[in-house]
């Protein structure tokens, strides 16, 4: 892991420990995050140099947040979760069933203004991002011990499984319990490493119809989701 993600991990750690005096669990605190992450990369991608259409909703998207302090940021943040866990689409399955666990409006200002909003999430390199994230998830598998494996599998293993697999362009690669979706992130680099060339078609069926996965959980399927997203935005 680099010192820059090393970095983030233990910013946002360390303010997990503040939040779990008052009660709030590693996995509680992971899920907050992603939502929030979430919502700040999407208000990112309207800026420069993206200027992309926004994807969520007026009024319920990053400024909103930002806009408010105290019990009315913890009654706006409840009606951001609601409203966009009844979307359809990507929307949809990342706010599906969210609930703000954070409870100290104080607290939840200084994750969305100090720590989240202070960096600018869309342009830190994919692995910076992606080391973050599975700090977070071994700490939270530490924590919890039993059951961790059914979401998070270290990278070294995932790297040396899909190294052996060899996934070609063209092929179909499932994971029916794909957990956060790191074995599937792992075969789609592997392609595109591998393979620099791909044709349009190559290409289009590596990013619409390559990979499938299959998660129960609601929490694990929200990371999952925002493990994938960056592959969306890939130009064909």
């Amino acid at each position: 892991m680099t010192n820059h993600s090393q970095q983030i991990v233990q910013k946002l750690w360390s303010y997990c420990n503040v939040l779990r005096d008052d009660g709030l669990s590693y996995g509680d605190y992971v899920e907050q995050l992603t939502c929030l992450l979430f919502l700040k990369m999407a208000h990112e991608r309207t800026l420069e140099p993206w200027n992309q259409p926004s994807v969520i909703p007026a009024g319920y998207d990053w400024p909103s947040l930002l806009a408010k302090d105290g019990d009315a940021l913890e009654a706006h943040y409840r009606r951001v979760l609601e409203t966009l866990g009844k979307s359809k689409g990507m929307l949809g399955i990342i706010f599906r069933k969210a609930q703000n666990k954070i409870q100290d409006p104080a607290k939840l200002r200084r994750l969305i203004a100090d720590l989240i909003d202070r960096e600018q999430w869309s342009t830190l390199d994919a692995d910076v991002k992606g080391d973050a994230y599975e700090g977070l998830l071994e700490k939270n598998a530490q924590d919890i011990k039993g059951g961790a494996g059914q979401y998070f599998t270290p990278r070294p293993l995932i790297a040396a499984i899909v190294d052996a697999m060899q996934p070609k362009p063209g092929e179909a690669i499932c994971d029916p319990a794909c957990g956060t979706g790191g074995f599937l992130l792992a075969a789609h680099d592997y392609i595109a490493q591998h393979n620099p060339n791909l044709d349009k078609d190559q290409k289009r069926h590596l990013k619409l119809e390559a990979l499938h996965g299959v998660e129960i959980v609601d929490g694990v399927t929200r990371l999952c989701a925002m493990n994938l997203l960056p592959l969306a935005r890939v130009h064909v």
